[in-house]
């Protein structure tokens, strides 16, 4: 199918198009933006995608009983046919259709190859597109119903919105799968709007390292490769970052997670950490229960989505701040059982280990940071040099060696008011 749109954009030739795609058709949507974005020919005029009521690119979140259901029903009599389509077009919609309306999508429905059908139900609804789509730089505009049984507005964030750096997502009320057929002129003015206004998300500032500390980075007192891992630690961090280790979906929920374990805006620990576990630079053990780090990141991370949707429903990334910090809570006591449950991976003991592996590796990223060592006062940056033939009485080191007697080119400890504290600054 990708192909095939990929043909009629090249017989087009547009300098700049945008692609809309309903359900399926934004799965297909996706994968040419990833083409785009790796230079295929004829799709570089793409500027943006709306993707509306979107199957994402990981497997689609249809409950087993329904696929059979629906596998069922294609291949039955004419009457059967006509009935279970009907009731399916019924399913899929916020509020009745007109019967006009209705009754076209119901003769489309029973179109439907049922060799085609069966096969999106069995395989193609099953495709895991997660790591292949990654993450785009293609702006997005992601459009959900309130009444969308199992694309809508928490499928699509948890599910879509990790794979765009820029996205915004806008939620129909009263509307269901079939967003086309059930507001056609407000799909096309979002549309237009959409072509002509690209979604835009704000850069976040990183943290801010202090004047005199910069100084004190850039003074020949500190050792030119020390100076260089500060300052690549402090770059901003890429919104369009594509996690090496975990997959998009994953990234996201550890972003969630961080947010409350050690919120620090403009630092993305999650990228951090995802960069981390793929170059294996960790501390050098673990746990014995846990696997290897990627390993237990990965099961982790789906166990407590597993655990967010046995308890609330919903993916743990929707979930209100006080919802998440319960679950992380069961986590710390060892508590949180969802093992073998939609799609818990690990027991509360080995969630447990993770989740105190988790903290101690983001407390790690965030005291290595130079806006971090500016904030504790941290002065043992500035005792080397590159100076050659140095030796140790020409060392740029400390003189003063007693109890507050800071010497006049120490950083001094920022203070910390209890608002800042709260506002995670």
């Amino acid at each position: 199918m990708a192909d095939h749109v990929a043909e009629a954009i090249r017989a087009h030739a547009p300098a700049a198009f945008a692609i809309a795609g309903h359900s399926m058709g934004a799965k297909v949507a996706l994968a040419l933006a990833r083409r785009a974005e790796d230079g295929a020919p004829g799709l570089q005029g793409l500027t943006g995608l709306i993707l509306v009521s979107g199957s994402p690119p990981s497997p689609e979140p249809i409950p087993e009983e329904r696929r059979s259901t629906m596998r069922a029903w294609i291949d039955a009599d004419t009457e059967t046919r006509q009935r279970e389509a009907r009731s399916f077009v019924r399913a899929n919609v916020g509020s009745d259709l007109d019967a006009d309306t209705e009754d076209k999508a119901v003769d489309d429905v029973l179109r439907a190859s049922p060799e085609a059908w069966k096969a999106w139900l069995s395989s193609g609804a099953n495709e895991d597109w997660c790591r292949r789509v990654g993450v785009l730089r293609t702006p997005a505009l992601i459009l959900a119903g309130s009444e969308d049984a199992d694309l809508g507005p928490d499928a699509q964030c948890a599910l879509m919105a990790p794979h765009f750096a820029d996205q915004r997502l806008i939620t129909l009320d009263g509307v269901g799968h079939l967003l086309p057929l059930e507001r056609p002129e407000t799909l096309a003015t979002l549309v237009l709007d959409a072509i002509h206004v690209r979604p835009h998300q704000p850069e976040m500032a990183p943290p801010h390292v202090p004047p005199a500390y910069a100084a004190l980075i850039a003074s020949d007192r500190v050792n030119s490769r020390l100076r260089g891992a500060l300052d690549t630690r402090a770059e901003p961090p890429d919104p369009a970052y594509n996690p090496q280790a975990l997959d998009p979906v994953e990234l996201g929920i550890l972003r969630a997670v961080l947010a409350r374990v050690l919120p620090m805006p403009g630092l993305d620990l999650a990228a951090r950490i995802d960069r981390r576990l793929a170059a294996g630079a960790g501390d050098g053990w673990r746990f014995s229960a846990l696997p290897p780090d990627p390993d237990a990141y990965r099961a982790a991370l789906r166990t407590l989505d597993a655990a967010a949707r046995a308890a609330h429903g919903r993916p743990f990334v929707v979930l209100d701040g006080t919802d998440q910090d319960a679950l992380l809570t069961l986590c710390e006591r060892a508590e949180l059982t969802v093992l073998g449950l939609l799609g818990g991976r690990l027991d509360a003991d080995r969630m447990r280990f993770w989740f105190e592996d988790l903290r101690s590796d983001a407390v790690r990223l965030w005291l290595g940071h130079p806006a971090a060592l500016a904030r504790i006062g941290f002065s043992g940056i500035g005792v080397g040099g590159d100076r050659p033939g140095e030796i140790a009485r020409d060392l740029p080191g400390f003189r003063e060696t007693g109890l507050d007697a800071p010497e006049p080119w120490e950083p001094k400890p920022q203070t910390i008011m209890p608002q800042q504290m709260e506002d995670g600054r």
